[in-house]
C-alpha cells in the first residue's frame, strides 16, 4: 500500500497519476528507499516543488491516518515464520518508521517475533548499512541473510558484507528490470516469493 500511498502524494501536488512503473524505475536506479522523498522527486520532476515536511505530512494524512496501511495483507504462508523461527533468529530492518512497523508487525501478531531497527533507530537510511550493523552487533559471531525486494536492499547488505537474497514478485512491475538489477548488485539468488526462501535454507 506504500506505493499507492505514493500515487495519491504524488497526484494531490501535481494532479499526475504516476504509473507503479515509473515508480519502480525509481525503485530499480537506487537511493529511493524512503518513499516520501520519492514522492518528493516525482512531483519535482512534474515541476512542482513541495517542501519535504509537507510532502510527509500527507503521506502519513493517508497511509496512517485514513488508514491505508491497515489495507495491506500479509506475504509470508501459513507457518513460515513459525518454521523459519524455529530456526534462525529473526530480525527485521526497514525503512519504515517504528510507527509505522509496529501497527504492521502488532496486527499480524507478530512483533516478539523479531528484533526490529527502523529508520528511526539508525543515523543514515537505506543503502547506508547502519542496521544491518546494528543487527549483527547484538549478535556477535552469527552468520546474517539479509532478505529484501528492492535495490538498496541489496546494496546495504552488500556494504554491511551480509549476503543477501532478492524479492522479485511475478506481480512486480517491472519484473526483468528489477531480477537484472538485484543481480547486477550481487544477489545470491533472486526468488518469486519469500515463501520460496526454506527451498535455499
Amino acid at each position: 500500500r506504500s506505493r499507492e500511498t505514493i500515487v495519491r502524494t504524488v497526484h494531490h501536488f501535481t494532479g499526475v497519476s504516476v504509473t507503479r512503473e515509473r515508480i519502480q524505475e525509481y525503485k530499480n536506479q537506487g537511493g529511493w528507499n524512503n518513499d516520501w522523498a520519492l514522492s518528493q522527486r516525482l512531483a519535482a520532476d512534474l515541476g512542482v516543488e513541495v517542501s519535504y515536511p509537507e510532502v510527509s505530512r500527507y503521506f502519513i494524512s493517508i497511509f496512517l491516518d485514513e488508514g491505508l496501511i491497515h489495507r495491506e495483507r500479509p506475504i509470508p504462508g501459513p507457518g513460515l515464520l513459525d518454521r523459519l523461527g524455529a530456526k534462525y533468529e529473526l530480525a527485521i530492518f526497514t525503512g519504515r518508521s517504528r510507527r509505522e512497523a509496529t501497527i504492521s508487525l502488532s496486527r499480524e501478531g507478530w512483533l516478539d517475533r523479531f528484533h526490529l531497527v527502523t529508520s528511526d533507530d539508525v543515523r543514515n537510511e537505506k543503502p547506508a548499512p547502519d542496521g544491518l550493523l546494528q543487527i549483527a552487533a547484538t549478535r556477535p559471531g552469527k552468520q546474517l541473510l539479509y532478505i529484501g525486494d528492492t535495490v538498496d536492499d541489496a546494496r546495504s547488505g552488500k556494504a554491511a558484507g551480509v549476503p543477501f537474497v532478492g524479492i522479485a514478485s511475478s506481480s512486480s512491475p517491472m519484473r526483468g528490470e528489477l531480477v537484472a538489477a538485484l543481480r547486477a548488485e550481487g544477489a545470491a539468488a533472486v526468488l518469486n516469493d519469500i515463501n520460496e526462501l526454506e527451498s535455499l535454507l
